[in-house]
């Protein structure tokens, strides 16, 4: 399943504190080429509820919504079922299986019954996350969570957007399990991540998830069209 239309998208990140925010969020950038889809977090899932945000969006575009939970995947197997259905409304998830295998591979299977998209992340962007950057994940995890994701079937993957080495190495990683995959990547822009250089790298089906480099942009529009130009 397609989550995004497009091959190559930016992905706003609606990481704002109202919906009279995200209003003028979606209706700056909906019509602007380029535009793939929309990521709703806990900023305005937790204060006013998924039905709300998803009515807010759908009454301006029929853009693909993606829910981060920040980080969903991370609890028993059993909890997957009711998370996704908690989840009813939005096109896809992502998940950030950090609590093993047969999580991640429950919480998978939940969202494919339901036929809602799952994305999977496994590096996270900020500092501190791996062991080898003093972080308590395994430098070898990101892989295992990859991989078992893989063999579920899945195509789309999280990676970070400011480590364009890394992009080259979990792409060339999920290639070789014979896997075409579709990456996804924040950390770009205000954390550090050159639009256009990760963008060589990752390839032909790559989505760029922008935050704070639209919603606080002075003139919202324009800054997606010029984001949406460095894509190519």
């Amino acid at each position: 399943m397609k989550i995004i239309k497009l091959d190559k998208s930016i992905i706003p990140a609606c990481d704002v504190a109202t919906l009279d925010e995200l209003k003028k969020l979606v209706s700056e950038t909906c019509s602007v080429k380029g535009i793939g889809a929309y990521k709703i977090g806990l900023e305005l899932v937790i204060p006013f509820g998924m039905k709300k945000v998803i009515k807010t969006i759908r009454k301006l575009t029929d853009l693909p919504i993606i829910y981060d939970h920040q980080k969903a995947g991370t609890d028993i197997p059993d909890l997957g079922v009711k998370f996704i259905k908690a989840c009813k409304g939005v096109d896809a998830v992502i998940i950030f299986p950090q609590a093993g295998p047969v999580t991640e591979e429950e919480w998978i299977k939940a969202a494919q019954a339901e036929k809602l998209g799952v994305i999977v992340g496994g590096e996270m962007t900020h500092p501190g996350y791996l062991e080898a950057d003093n972080g308590f994940i395994s430098d070898s995890a990101p892989k295992k969570m990859y991989e078992v994701a893989a063999k579920l079937g899945v195509k789309d993957f999280v990676v970070p957007g400011n480590k364009p080495e890394k992009i080259l190495e979990y792409k060339t990683f999920l290639e070789s399990l014979n896997v075409e995959p579709v990456l996804y990547s924040p950390g770009l822009i205000t954390q550090g991540g050159d639009l256009t250089e990760s963008a060589k790298v990752a390839g032909n089906k790559w989505h760029a998830i922008v935050g704070r480099a639209l919603y606080q942009a002075k003139d919202i529009n324009k800054a997606a069209k010029e984001l949406a130009t460095a894509l190519k």
